[in-house]
């Protein structure tokens, strides 16, 4: 509680333009941290305020504070924007901008302009003429828009059907809603349960072949989109066919001649809705729309419970890497403030790095002195590599660790996770983070390959038992790739379980499996094979339940036979399998 106390002293808090205006009212310098309500302010730039406030003991001419950018109008050019942004105010004029948590730079910008301060009040020199700066950010445009930025979104649902997720459409409709310039703005893998489609399809429940439309909708992988209409000013991208009859480039003789100025209102269609664009692609006996506003709030409320909050949200991924002397020695302190700052970890493995991969991840120390010794221990034994999910979770990550070298660290920036686990070993930061989101996809794919894996729920599984077990497979951090229901044939049965046709109880397996139809799953993450077989729990469900007790076959299993789920053995029996049961369709 005392250091929360300290941060109040140390920094104004502004969250209303009220105080804004106020705070310009300050004489001397004021140095502002524009923050975001979902990030809060840059906790790492902390220390140095207040080693700047100690040693440069100026409380008349030297003042600190903390904007929040989502609630003042003056500071509306700064909203949504991650990286942080520090305004320095002198007797209330804005006269300089710096981005990003560069201590070295809003140190020696502050001392510069305090010691300009103290000689202005000696009468040592003249005031200068600061030009007061523009408050827009660099990465910003100016947008026609804006005026109506406060008016409410409409939103439609997009049903992807099943029939259109088994033959592969999926990334060709997606396009063309986008094409036609609508906004993808969430999407949902899901299989839909009968009592969903009976809910949401209530409106056709009197038709004769209802029943075996409930039965095809439940039957396989469903892609449920929220899309809004886009913006006015972006027309679609669509090419349009020319009509036989117009002449365009002609005028008929009684047509007035007109100036060539057309304004942007004029030659403006009525926008299709989503329902009238389909129809138009071809695309609405494979691509549901729902438009009206109290059915889409009913799917919005099932499957996007959260969109509100996650449309403000920036989720991204970064790959972290404990060097192999944190890692030996104090990795549950990282972990445990990894959890402490909301970051969620996706994956995790040890990792003896290869000199090739060591060099990769040092790039930035190649000129130094010590590479080579860097090379040598980040060899030396295991790593710790991470995924790390977070909002905004790169920019958040590479601010947590702070600077590349332990001497910066431990003068500018004392709290962050470089001076925290600072070791003599070496005089680097022991934590790594991606420098950007395209080099932590390369760098996440390298260490955490995708895998794909055979996965099947057997007949006599409830609707409610497939409900449980699919939420299971989600939450275990598994990707639905394909799904379907289906009969097996004996054909089929023996491609999936080659290893025992010559068994005994074979008969008894091939019985079990024709009483209905397996859900039959193509599961997809890091090492998904052993993953899967993990999450199963041994064959036998009493078994499992004294080994595993959270695993799927002790929660669900009856016996060895009907312990309701299958998975491949190996990483070639499982793609033997998935291209037997998931044959690529002929192409259209």
């Amino acid at each position: 509680m005392a250091s929360k106390k300290r941060e109040v002293q140390l920094q104004t808090v502004i969250n209303n333009q009220s105080l804004w205006d106020e705070m310009l009212q300050n004489k001397g310098l004021t140095v502002i941290d524009v923050y975001q309500a979902w990030c809060g302010p840059c906790k790492a730039m902390q220390p140095l305020f207040r080693k700047l406030k100690n040693e440069l003991n100026e409380d008349e001419i030297l003042h600190f504070a903390v904007a929040e950018a989502d609630n003042i109008v003056t500071l509306q050019p700064f909203r949504d924007k991650c990286e942080p942004v520090f305004l320095f105010s002198v007797n209330g004029k804005i006269i300089e901008k710096i981005q990003g948590a560069n201590a070295p730079l809003v140190n020696k910008k502050v001392i510069n302009l305090i010691d300009e301060e103290r000689k202005i009040a000696a009468g040592e020199m003249a005031r200068p003429q600061y030009p007061e700066i523009p408050l827009v950010d660099s990465d910003s445009e100016v947008s026609e828009e804006s005026p109506y930025e406060s008016v409410q979104e409409l939103y439609s649902i997009a049903i992807i059907k099943p029939d259109a997720v088994i033959s592969k459409k999926v990334l060709e409709i997606k396009r063309k809603i986008t094409k036609g310039g609508f906004i993808i703005e969430a999407e949902h893998k899901t299989v839909l349960t009968e009592e969903q489609v009976v809910d949401f399809y209530s409106r056709i429940a009197d038709q004769p072949d209802f029943e075996e439309f409930v039965s095809f909708m439940t039957s396989g992988l469903s892609y449920i989109l929220v899309v809004s209409q886009g913006s006015k000013h972006n027309p679609p991208s669509e090419e349009t066919e020319p009509q036989p009859d117009t002449e365009p480039n002609e005028r008929s003789e009684d047509q007035p001649e007109v100036e060539a100025q057309v304004t942007p209102g004029m030659m403006k269609n009525k926008r299709d809705s989503l329902q009238e664009y389909l129809e138009r692609q071809h695309l609405a006996q494979v691509c549901d729309v729902e438009e009206d506003a109290t059915n889409v709030a009913k799917f919005m409320d099932a499957f996007f419970p959260d969109f509100k909050k996650m449309k403000s949200m920036k989720l991204e991924k970064t790959l972290a890497l404990l060097r192999p002397n944190l890692f030996h020695e104090r990795k549950d302190d990282v972990l445990r403030i990894i959890k402490d700052e909301d970051f969620k970890i996706l994956e995790q493995r040890r990792v003896v790095l290869s000199e090739k991969e060591a060099q990769a991840l040092c790039k930035e120390y190649e000129n130094e002195d010590y590479f080579n010794k860097l090379i040598e221990n980040m060899t030396s034994g295991p790593s710790l590599a991470l995924v790390l999910l977070r909002d905004n979770g790169l920019q958040y990550w590479k601010q947590l660790l702070g600077p590349r070298t332990v001497e910066e660290a431990i003068e500018y920036f004392p709290e962050s996770l470089c001076a925290q686990f600072a070791m003599d070993s070496l005089p680097v930061n022991q934590l790594y983070g991606s420098d950007s989101l395209e080099t932590a996809e390369r760098e996440i794919q390298h260490f955490f390959p995708l895998q794909s894996t055979l996965g099947l729920i057997k007949p006599h599984a409830t609707s409610e038992q497939r409900e449980q077990i699919l939420k299971m497979v989600k939450e275990a951090g598994f990707d639905l790739t394909q799904v379907k229901r289906m009969f097996l044939t004996p054909e089929q049965i023996e491609k999936i379980y080659p290893k025992i046709t010559g068994k005994d109880f074979y008969k008894d397996l091939l019985e079990m499996l024709s009483v209905g139809p397996s859900m039959v799953m193509i599961l997809t993450k890091w090492n998904a094979v052993a993953e899967w077989r993990r999450l199963m729990g041994p064959t036998d469900p009493e078994e499992a339940k004294v080994l595993s007790p959270d695993s799927i076959r002790a929660q669900f299993g009856i016996s060895k036979l009907e312990n309701i789920v299958h998975g491949a053995s190996n990483a070639y029996e499982a793609k033997e399998v998935v291209n037997r049961l998931f044959e690529d369709p002929e192409e259209n």
